[in-house]
């Protein structure tokens, strides 16, 4: 059963209505559901379809196509020579099948496409000269290499420019899905636990698809990443492999980011890392901000050459801080360690990572959803003249406010004392001297289990936000 994905169904079903052929590109980082959403929709609606494989050769590809094309009923002669012979192939097939719909699936395209293969060429020739210039072709291509999805199909400037007719960026899964899915497939558990799991797997829907419902959730988490042959244990390096096909350099400046939470500038990046500084690296920064790994943004007064980027994939900063360079071999390690500070220091963490995601959510829950607004962070080094202050998430509106939200993560309430309270209007105060702004600044508390009440939770602060306002839909 599908949960969510409405949006990308209704696109999916339109084009398939259509009177006309239409070229559709799904793409999105490895394991979201690709795959999986063109083929509940369609189900048993397909003419054609095939599966590049992850390293093989090019005549081990047009060998592959031309024997699904066989197993479909293809009545032609020997393998293809190469993928122009390939798609005249796949273009006789089609002519003889009756008059309907046509739908053609073509999946993990980017892995067809090898050194010196020529298959680019071809490709356009068979939409261009052929597919397009009929009325009942409905062609539609998956990839989780985005980085070659964006380049070769969405900004195409040769024979594909603009020639694609819907283009689906497939998301994770927000908290509301997630806790729909746990539903659907009766997981025990509740909303914090759902957290919990979310601040590990993200939305990534075959992550979650691996919980086992007759464990605990620490005991899952034991499972996966910490037992002895662990599912997901060598998931981090399949994952950036599989998205990139020359991964180093992505993973140089992943490795750097995980470093500083609030993010680093293109400097910052280059310093603390081995990259050098040339054009490739805008490519590589564009390509983790697509892959949804990293999110650029300014803050707030910066001009456009100082924005930050910040690491905000929950699996991969979950990976440096457990596993990266893990020396302990204790099967039931995520168990164990549930009350230590480690846990909880990292658990304040992904939860600001959390909200980070679910921003909509958090205006929603404010009223200011109809606001124009542009979200930032802020961070202040100490002088002399001032201490050091850093907010993790600005709301600034166009309404002449500007939220400034401290977020916290806690088992239970979370108490507002006067040093805390002493401590957020100081900040307020000084990222109103320091910006210049002339706005006015409302102090919003974003935490997993509610405010205690006492005098300065309920007078001090303006707005309230507790996790169970993440879980809707915006």
């Amino acid at each position: 059963m599908l949960i969510g994905r409405e949006k990308e169904m209704q696109e999916l079903q339109q084009a398939y209505d259509s009177d006309e052929s239409k070229f559709v590109a799904v793409f999105g980082r490895r394991r979201i559901g690709k795959t999986y959403l063109v083929r509940e929709v369609f189900q048993d609606k397909f003419a054609f379809t095939y599966s590049g494989m992850a390293q093989a050769s090019t005549k081990e590809q047009l060998q592959r196509f031309y024997l699904t094309l066989k197993e479909r009923g293809f009545k032609g002669g020997s393998y293809p020579n190469n993928w122009i012979e390939a798609f005249y192939m796949l273009e006789q097939y089609l002519k003889d099948l009756p008059d309907r719909k046509k739908v053609v699936f073509l999946d993990e395209l980017p892995w067809m496409d090898g050194p010196k293969s020529s298959f680019m060429p071809a490709f356009e020739n068979f939409w261009n000269a052929w597919a397009s210039a009929r009325k009942d072709i409905l062609l539609i291509v998956c990839g989780s290499v985005t980085s070659w999805m964006v380049k070769k199909l969405l900004k195409n400037r040769g024979g594909l420019h603009n020639r694609l007719n819907n283009q689906i960026h497939l998301q994770p899964f927000n908290l509301l899905e997630c806790e729909l899915y746990a539903k659907c497939v009766n997981l025990p558990i509740e909303r914090q636990e759902i957290m919990d799991a979310y601040m590990i797997f993200g939305g990534i829907p075959f992550y979650w698809s691996l919980l086992n419902k007759s464990l605990s959730l620490p005991q899952n988490i034991d499972a996966l990443f910490f037992g002895r042959t662990p599912k997901l244990g060598n998931e981090f390096k399949e994952l950036y492999s599989s998205l990139f096909r020359q991964p180093e350099s992505y993973l140089e400046i992943i490795t750097a980011l995980a470093k500083k939470k609030v993010g680093m500038t293109r400097d910052e990046i280059i310093e603390n890392s081995n990259l050098i500084t040339n054009g490739q690296l805008t490519k590589y920064l564009e390509d983790l901000e697509n892959c949804g790994f990293i999110r650029k943004y300014q803050a707030i007064g910066s001009k456009t050459k100082n924005a930050l980027y910040q690491l905000i994939d929950n699996f991969t900063l979950f990976y440096f801080k457990f596993m990266g360079d893990r020396k302990n071999t204790d099967v039931n390690y995520w168990s164990k360690i549930q009350t230590t500070p480690i846990y909880h220091n990292w658990s304040g963490l992904a939860f600001e990572r959390v909200c980070l995601l679910h921003s909509e959510q958090i205006k929603k829950a404010l009223g200011i959803s109809g606001v124009i607004t542009n979200e930032y962070s802020w961070r202040t080094a100490a002088t002399g003249e001032h201490p050091g202050a850093q907010i993790d998430l600005l709301i600034d509106r166009s309404d002449k406010a500007i939220n400034l939200c401290e977020i916290k993560y806690s088992d239970g309430p979370y108490t507002i004392d006067k040093k805390y309270m002493e401590n957020l209007r100081n900040k307020a105060a000084l990222f109103r001297q320091l910006t210049k702004t002339r706005k006015g600044i409302a102090l919003t508390m974003i935490t997993s289990s509610g405010l205690v009440k006492n005098s300065y939770s309920m007078n001090g602060i303006h707005s309230q936000i507790t996790a169970d306002d993440l879980f809707v839909d915006a």
